[in-house]
């Protein structure tokens, strides 16, 4: 059997070999046998209610949770680290790809002013990032965050979305990889993938490379964090040199005549090109699931984190400028814009930088896709919401390899099979979501604490967020069902502007950042949720329908698995913490 550790996970004896047991994936009560499991479900709508109200501690987070994976994460990356990640893991093939359609389409040479706008409501969700990460440095990223600020509940149909889309987009980028590859070696996307014509359509280009790929990430992964780091930055470093060329290159062919018809499709284009760009701008949450590793969190992690968004936001705006003066925007290509403009100068060597640079650009997002998915992965098993032996860390290594080796299988999967169009089309509102739910945990964490905020003030505070979310949402509404109007912006905004004033001068904030706090609060989270809410406006119907789907299947595991273990391991958890409470105030009495 085996006795309860400190925190309520089962102290079992440390196996040899690589064999697993039903008590590595179901080892809480409610899964020793079939009576135990029927008990548990009749229990299921007293349990959901507790997950529901129950909010985790940062000491739990912190302590007790980490006490779960048997060895500790080694602290070996400062700001320097956290920086380079925060670029490898944003600057991928995006800005080659978006900014084509958002130019020629939407903003025309003002997309450089999209570019602008969609960087700083990135960094506004940074920064609120940021906070959380410097006071809670753990392994489960923006998980963590929500578990203490909105619930069990909440933070695992967010932490399951976001998984979901790390997997599309790491097979995305896996298969990109092979079609950029396929233009170095002048060959066509398709011609290194296997055709196989039993296959169903999307789904018989299968695709070898894309799979030794992120083999050879996962291994890098495994060995060491400090190890794939160096290899990060050193491809970074390699990634934007290869963009400065670009642009000293691509400026020697500028025209500024390029410029005059500066915002042809006017502002709500600009806003238009910034819903769909801000996408190029996604990654850097999964870099906060480094916190666990950072050694100084307090002064690494705000430079790290806010140092990398604002040069990619920087390098985004220099290459848009440079791509609009050497073409009209009417002459950019949508699917290669780069790559067709060298060549339309008489640069057509030029393409092959650019495939190149794509290509280092995919895989330091390859490898700091992996390092974070498995992370989150990791800090859910501590949990048991997935099988704990997720949650394990390797001793000699200091990194979760049960975690990178699944999650490695899940996207070779996907992209051994999934053509890109499927891909593509799958990427849905989760990251959106999630960078809404993180902004709203802020102002619960500054505006109430349990046990100490009034009933009075709670019930102002929720009364403010209610209007504030709901003038978010129907500004969000107006722009996706109104072509033209301005009456909805002006009433929305107004709404929104003396909600977030009430929230400011009617409340005092219940708790102050220890460490390193977001400034501006509550202006800033509550100007990111209408800002993020506002870009949902402008996703299609078929990415809710997906998200929504996702999200029931979700929550059928939850109800039926998840639930009862994450349930079972928090009171487990409970009990030794009371009983090693009463042991102290016993010694404590009896001492002489």
């Amino acid at each position: 059997m085996g006795s309860r550790n400190e925190d309520g996970g089962m102290a079992r004896k440390r196996k040899r070999g690589c064999g697993w047991k039903k008590v590595d994936f179901l080892p809480e009560e409610s899964f020793q046998n079939w009576g135990t499991y029927l008990n548990a479900l009749g229990n299921t709508k007293a349990r959901l209610k507790d997950r529901l109200l129950t909010r985790s501690l940062d000491e739990v987070e912190l302590h007790a949770l980490r006490h779960r994976s048997e060895n500790e994460m080694k602290k070996t990356l400062n700001w320097w680290d956290l920086l380079w990640f925060g670029i490898g893991a944003v600057m991928g093939s995006g800005i080659f790809v978006l900014t084509g359609q958002a130019a020629s389409q939407n903003a025309g040479p003002a997309v450089i002013l999209s570019y602008f706008i969609s960087g700083v409501s990135a960094i506004l969700s940074v920064l609120c990032y940021t906070e959380f990460a410097v006071e809670l440095p753990v392994a489960g990223g923006s998980f963590s965050y929500l578990r203490v600020e909105l619930g069990d509940f909440v933070a695992y149909i967010a932490a399951g979305n976001i998984l979901f889309e790390y997997i599309v987009a790491g097979a995305g980028v896996a298969r990109s990889w092979t079609s950029y590859f396929a233009t170095l070696c002048n060959h066509r996307p398709n011609d290194f993938r296997f055709y196989v014509s039993s296959f169903a359509q999307n789904y018989n280009r299968l695709d070898p490379i894309a799979v030794v790929v992120s083999i050879l990430i996962c291994v890098l992964a495994c060995l060491s964090t400090k190890g794939s780091s160096r290899f990060n930055w050193i491809s970074s470093i390699i990634h934007m040199v290869i963009i400065a060329f670009m642009l000293v290159a691509g400026l020697t062919k500028a025209h500024s005549a390029n410029l005059k018809d500066f915002t042809p499709f006017g502002f709500r284009g600009i806003l238009k090109a910034s819903s769909m760009l801000f996408f190029a701008y996604v990654g850097f949450d999964g870099t906060t699931t480094l916190a666990e590793e950072i050694k100084k969190p307090s002064r690494d992690i705000p430079v790290g984190l806010v140092g990398s968004m604002s040069v990619v936001m920087i390098v985004y705006c220099l290459l848009a400028g440079m791509l609009v003066l050497m073409q009209p925007y009417y002459q950019i290509d949508v699917d290669a814009p780069y790559s067709v403009a060298f060549t339309a100068v008489g640069m057509d060597w030029a393409k092959y930088i650019v495939a190149f640079g794509a290509l280092k650009g995919m895989t330091t997002v390859l490898l700091a896709n992996i390092i974070g998915q498995a992370r989150y992965f990791t800090h859910i098993g501590r949990t048991h919401m997935v099988p704990p032996f997720l949650a394990s860390i390797n001793r000699k290594t200091g990194t979760p390899v049960n975690a990178t080796i699944v999650m490695t299988i899940a996207n070779s999967v996907v992209a051994f099979f999934t053509g890109l169009d499927v891909l593509a089309n799958l990427l849905s509102i989760s990251t959106l979501f999630i960078f809404s739910l993180v902004a709203l945990a802020l102002l619960v964490r500054r505006y109430y604490v349990s046990g100490e905020t009034s009933d009075s003030d709670r019930n102002k505070f929720i009364g403010f967020l209610v209007v504030m979310l709901g003038s978010s949402i129907g500004m969000s509404v107006y722009w996706a069902v109104s072509e033209d109007g301005w009456i909805g912006y002006v009433v929305g905004g107004g709404v929104w502007f003396l909600a977030t004033l009430g929230q400011h001068v009617g409340l005092e904030q219940g708790r102050k950042p220890k460490i390193w706090g977001a400034p501006l609060v509550p202006w800033l989270p509550s100007a990111s949720i209408a800002i993020n809410v506002f870009i949902l406006g402008s996703m299609d119907g078929a990415s809710f329908a997906r998200f929504a789907v996702w999200t029931v299947m979700l929550l059928v595991y939850y109800l039926f698995v998840g639930l009862h273990a994450s349930y079972d391991a928090a009171k487990e958890a409970e009990k030794e913490a009371q009983v090693s409470q009463a042991t102290a105030i016993e010694a404590g009495v009896t001492a002489p």
